[in-house]
């Protein structure tokens, strides 16, 4: 897939443990977890701003979009 889930790496630059930022935005540890491990289909938005609220961040700092293969395209052929 290639967006990526940076959840982590803020966690530890803020020197946050998933536990409390899941009792901060009202979520279960278990889909914070989930969202660490990039195992998830999609996130709310209102989840997301949350996220970035408790951890003084932008959406950026949390999601990437790194291209793959499958998503070379070239705008001509359309």
């Amino acid at each position: 897939m290639p967006i990526i889930v940076n959840l982590d790496v803020m966690l530890a630059r803020r020197k946050m443990r998933s536990r409390d930022l899941a009792a901060r935005i009202g979520i279960a540890e278990q889909n914070v977890s989930m969202l660490k491990s990039g195992k998830v289909r999609g996130i709310r938005f209102d989840t997301l701003a949350k996220i970035c609220e408790a951890l003084a961040c932008q959406p950026a700092d949390i999601l990437e979009y790194r291209p793959g293969p499958e998503d070379d395209f070239d705008v001509a052929d359309e």
